[in-house]
């Protein structure tokens, strides 16, 4: 119940106040000559000083005017009984699963794209497959004019012939102890020189031959029958598979407590609206002293197909979990003059009316608009969500949730 002495002062402070204003407005008015010019008129004199009197008496009417109606505001708001309650809705503090997440970005690679080159130079005599051919491991791709590399071994081939037929036949004597040692030495010797020989032009007579070093399909033909290639330099082929698909990203330093190997990553690729769960394949041990960061490897499964090289991604890993968090929404916290965050809960409560209590909190990491409360916050504890940032440390308040 108010006091009703406290209202008697009150009401004859608006009094006394109401008393000299109208006295200050009396005197202002007799200060004026008594009669009281029109504006159009005294604007008409062109009278500078009579018009910047003039603009002084009309502002000092209107600080009286705004006087008494904070005046009455005052008095009206003294005397009313009835209170505005403020509407608020709340919400129940319990534990939750919480996943925070590092939001990272990064190009989708495969380990199986190579530019094919020749293994030695020679004019490019026959291509065998056409772009977007699907290829086996070891097929076929191109043939190199040999320059004479076929004929020359076909003719060492004879000579080596020859020679093995001799070393036989030395063997066999040599084995009947007919002869001499050195003469069944020297065939023997021939006969593996020979054979070196022909192994040597062998393997050279095999670079002529592009093949497919995996399986994939052909992306593009780029050099043509006919064009002089050099050994290591021309490009032939562009070879892709899109089976081991994966994203090579950098991660700052600080996360590098955090993200181990096969912790879960979420993948989401924007143009293809397609989001995948992996995990991370491997953490390099190296920091890049220029930024600071250390390389994850994540793979990407592509059963489909859909996914191409150098498509762009963005990375949601994993890299803390609570099973027992305490979450509440970030919009709904403040922070005091000493940095100090709070958050209002409601006390007492009784019949949908209740007490708003100022509680000081500790929070921990994000995601999304949630925060987890490290501290301040008990399980059960009815927490103020609408209205929490007009409400006051104390204040009666009606709860309104649906």
């Amino acid at each position: 119940m108010p006091n009703p002495n406290q209202k008697t002062s009150t009401y004859k402070s608006i009094q006394m106040k109401r008393i000299i204003y109208l006295a200050a407005f009396a005197i202002l008015l007799s200060a004026c000559g008594g009669k009281e010019q029109s504006v159009e008129s005294v604007i008409s004199t062109n009278n500078i000083a009579k018009i910047k009197e003039k603009k002084a008496a009309i502002e000092k009417e209107q600080e009286v005017v705004t006087a008494n109606l904070q005046m009455l505001k005052d008095a009206l708001a003294e005397l009313d009984t009835v209170k505005k309650i403020p509407l608020i809705s709340t919400f129940l503090a319990k534990q939750e699963v919480f996943n925070h997440y590092v939001e990272l970005q990064g190009n989708v690679t495969t380990k199986n794209l190579l530019t094919i080159t020749p293994e030695m130079s020679g004019i490019l005599k026959t291509v065998t497959v056409k772009e977007g051919q699907r290829v086996s491991k070891g097929q076929t791709l191109a043939i190199l004019d040999d320059g004479g590399i076929g004929q020359e071994l076909a003719q060492l081939q004879i000579q080596a012939d020859l020679a093995k037929t001799t070393f036989e036949r030395q063997e066999r004597l040599w084995e009947q102890k007919i002869g001499s040692e050195m003469d069944f030495l020297q065939a023997k010797s021939n006969y593996n020189a020979q054979s070196k020989a022909i192994n040597q032009l062998q393997q050279q007579l095999a670079k002529t031959v592009v093949k497919a070093p995996f399986s994939g399909v052909i992306d593009d033909v780029i050099t043509e029958p006919g064009n002089v290639t050099a050994a290591g330099q021309t490009p032939l082929f562009l070879l892709v598979n899109l089976n081991r698909m994966y994203i090579e990203t950098d991660v700052p330093e600080s996360h590098i407590s955090n993200i181990k190997k096969n912790k879960a990553v979420l993948v989401d690729i924007p143009v293809l609206n397609k989001e995948i769960s992996t995990k991370v394949a491997q953490v390099g041990s190296y920091i890049n002293p220029a930024n600071r960061t250390f390389k994850i490897e994540v793979n990407v499964p592509n059963p489909d197909k859909t996914i191409k090289p150098n498509l762009t991604a963005k990375l949601k890993i994993n890299d803390y979990t609570s099973e027992n968090a305490v979450l509440i929404p970030q919009s709904i916290i403040s922070e005091n003059a000493k940095g100090q965050q709070y958050i209002y809960v409601l006390k007492n409560k009784e019949n949908n009316h209740g007490e708003a209590t100022r509680v000081i909190i500790k929070t921990g990491k994000t995601q999304d608009d949630l925060i987890e409360v490290l501290s301040g916050i008990e399980v059960g504890e009815e927490i103020i969500q609408e209205g929490a940032r007009t409400v006051k440390n104390g204040q009666t308040v009606e709860v309104i949730n649906s």
